[in-house]
């Protein structure tokens, strides 16, 4: 696995709506990340973590493999949007301070859509699970 000193550098995405901090685990097929909630996150209420983030946060998994697919293959960091969440599931909303690890499994991918499933834990615990269609926007990646 290719060391990341900074997470930034695999994700779209800037602060204050970064929703992963560091890599955990990579595979040909999927990929872990952790995250500890702060106070000052965006989806952050009266101490717990909302389940909007707790989608995002699965995305951002998604997209930070694959940033690190493309930095391994000297290819630009691309820019994707969530098409379809389906069949999520939120057992628990974690608190302040909670380091949530959450994994993505990539079930499928036909040209710019990728299929992935994420599941979310807190303290080897599942709180959150779902799949997720995703969409690269290959025209904005391109420069055109």
């Amino acid at each position: 696995m290719m060391p990341v000193e900074n997470i930034q550098d695999l994700i779209p995405q800037r602060p204050p709506f970064v929703l992963v901090d560091k890599v955990i685990g990579f595979s040909e097929s999927g990929f872990t990340t952790g995250f500890r909630v702060s106070d000052d996150c965006l989806f952050t209420e009266k101490g717990v973590f909302r389940e909007p983030g707790l989608v995002e946060n699965i995305a951002q998994t998604a997209a930070a493999r694959a940033g690190y697919v493309a930095q391994t293959g000297n290819q630009p960091v691309q820019v994707g949007y969530i098409g379809a969440v389906n069949n999520l599931q939120v057992f628990k909303l974690p608190r302040t301070g909670d380091e949530l690890v959450t994994r993505i499994q990539i079930e499928n991918q036909v040209f710019d859509v990728t299929l992935v499933s994420g599941e979310i834990s807190c303290n080897n615990e599942p709180i959150a699970s779902c799949r997720m269609k995703i969409f690269i926007n290959q025209l904005k990646n391109s420069g055109s």
